[in-house]
């Protein structure tokens, strides 16, 4: 099979919902309880910057997962680490899709110069939280009871990797 990642347009913006609204109402792979409209979706993809980049991954140009960098916290001392999150169509599981979105994303935050990757999973997301240790995220935190979705308490859990790269230039220091 082959597949074609790239940084998702906002032509591709209903393809993205329609793939994490079926997790909205199926999964606690996310805690949203609403599903988001197409005018969310649109704009969120617009209020993005050139450092937290959001890709598809297309197989015969159809959408069958996305990605996306994130920013971790809004202060300026945060701004070289970044949240991943990605998501694969339904009907996409366990053919590599996630492994190959999670490498493009990892591979962009290098060239971006952020310094660590946060990722976070309901504790019951096995198959995400494998992933992210696969590729070297360390868990760092567990929380008990923090999420609530389909009449039942869940954990979260939050991992980190070290992407070892140099300060960008250009970004606030703690003395900034």
């Amino acid at each position: 099979m082959t597949f074609e990642i790239r940084t998702a347009t906002r032509d591709d913006a209903q393809s993205i919902s329609d793939i994490y609204n079926h997790y909205v109402d199926c999964s606690t792979c996310t805690f949203d309880l609403t599903r988001e409209s197409l005018a969310e979706r649109i704009a969120w993809l617009e209020a993005r910057t050139d450092r937290h980049p959001v890709v598809v991954c297309l197989h015969e140009q159809q959408i069958i997962g996305w990605g996306s960098l994130s920013q971790w916290n809004p202060r300026p001392g945060y701004a070289r680490t970044a949240e991943v999150s990605f998501y694969v169509r339904h009907d996409w599981h366990r053919r590599g899709v996630g492994r190959l979105i999670l490498s493009d994303l990892i591979a962009r935050a290098r060239r971006l110069k952020h310094r660590v990757l946060i990722g976070g999973a309901s504790a019951d997301q096995v198959a995400s939280i494998r992933l992210q240790e696969d590729f070297g995220f360390v868990k760092v935190a567990h929380f008990s009871d923090v999420g609530y979705k389909f009449g039942r308490c869940l954990d979260v859990v939050y991992f980190q990797l070290h992407l070892d790269a140099p300060a960008a230039e250009g970004l606030p220091d703690h003395n900034e």
